[in-house]
C-alpha cells in the first residue's frame, strides 16, 4: 500500500491527501452531532480541548522525525549515484592508459550506463536489482575489462587500475541496489497517519457547534496534515516515486563517452 501511494504522481498524491484530510474534518464536525447524545454534547469540548496539545505534539514529532529521515535518505541515495558516476569516470580514464585498448571498454561502459538508466530508473527495477538488460550489460563490462587487464601488454599497474576501477563501479551499483530495497515500516506510516487524522477529528469536534464560517479555521490543520502526509509518501520511494533520485551524474558520463572526452588521455 505504501509503495503504491509513493508511486503516484505528485499532483495526484497531494490532491488526494488534501481531500482526505478535509473530508475527515467535515465528517468529524458532522459526526459529533449525529453520534453524541444531545445531553452529552456539552462535554465534548471539555474533553477535546485538553487533547489538542497532546495530539498536536504527537503528530508534529512523528512528522518531523519521518520527514527528516526520508529527506536524509534521499540525499544519501543521490550520493550513491554520484559515487557510481565517479567510479565510471575512473574506469573510463583507466582505459586510456598506455597500451590499453580503450574502445571496447568505453563501448561496454556506455552500454551499461545507458541500460541502467533506462531499466533501473524508468522501470523502478533497481529495488529488486533484477533488470535482465542491466545484468547482461554489466556482465559484458566485466568480461571486457578483465580480458583487457589479462593481456600482458598493459603491464601490472594499468591492469590493476582497470580492475580496481571496475570493482568500484560494481560495488557502487550493489550499494545503490541495496539502498533501493529499503522500505519504510508500514506500522510507522500507519501510526503517523492515525496521529494526523486523530488531530483533525479532535479539531473538528471542538467546532461542531460553531458556524460554518468559524469552522473553516479547522481547514488549516487539515491542510497541514494532508500536505505533510503527501510529502512523506513522495519522499519514501526515491527510485520510482514523485521525487526520484536524479541520474544526471551518470548522464554526464554518458555524454562524455559519446563525445570522446576520455580519449584525451591517450
Amino acid at each position: 500500500m505504501v509503495d503504491w501511494l509513493a508511486s503516484l504522481p505528485t499532483v495526484v498524491l497531494t490532491v488526494g491527501c488534501l481531500v482526505l484530510a478535509l473530508l475527515v474534518a467535515a465528517l468529524a464536525r458532522k459526526g459529533v452531532r449525529v453520534l453524541v447524545p444531545v445531553g452529552e454534547q456539552d462535554r465534548v469540548q471539555q474533553i477535546a480541548m485538553p487533547l489538542m496539545p497532546t495530539l498536536g505534539a504527537a503528530f508534529a514529532i512523528f512528522a518531523a522525525l519521518s520527514l527528516a529521515s526520508e529527506a536524509g535518505y534521499l540525499r544519501a541515495a543521490e550520493g550513491l549515484v554520484s559515487d557510481e558516476a565517479a567510479a565510471a569516470s575512473r574506469l573510463a580514464w583507466a582505459a586510456t592508459s598506455p597500451r590499453v585498448h580503450p574502445e571496447p571498454i568505453h563501448a561496454a561502459l556506455l552500454d551499461y550506463l545507458q541500460t541502467t538508466r533506462a531499466g533501473e530508473w524508468d522501470a523502478g527495477a533497481v529495488a529488486a536489482g533484477d533488470d535482465l538488460a542491466t545484468g547482461r550489460a554489466i556482465a559484458r563490462l566485466e568480461r571486457t575489462v578483465r580480458a583487457e587487464a589479462g593481456r600482458p601488454e598493459p603491464g601490472n599497474p594499468a591492469s590493476s587500475e582497470l580492475l580496481l576501477s571496475l570493482d568500484s563501479v560494481t560495488n557502487s551499483r550493489r550499494a545503490r541496489v541495496a539502498a533501493a530495497s529499503r522500505d519504510v515500516p508500514t506500522l510507522y506510516v500507519i501510526t503517523l497517519v492515525v496521529a494526523g487524522l486523530a488531530l483533525i477529528v479532535n479539531a473538528g469536534a471542538l467546532v461542531f457547534r460553531s458556524s460554518l464560517r468559524t469552522s473553516l479555521l479547522v481547514l488549516g490543520i487539515a491542510c497541514v496534515v494532508g500536505l505533510s502526509l503527501a510529502l512523506l509518501f513522495a519522499l519514501t520511494s526515491p527510485w520510482s516515486g514523485p521525487l526520484t533520485v536524479s541520474g544526471h551524474p551518470l548522464d554526464l558520463i554518458v555524454g562524455d563517452l559519446k563525445s570522446g572526452f576520455f580519449h584525451g588521455g591517450t
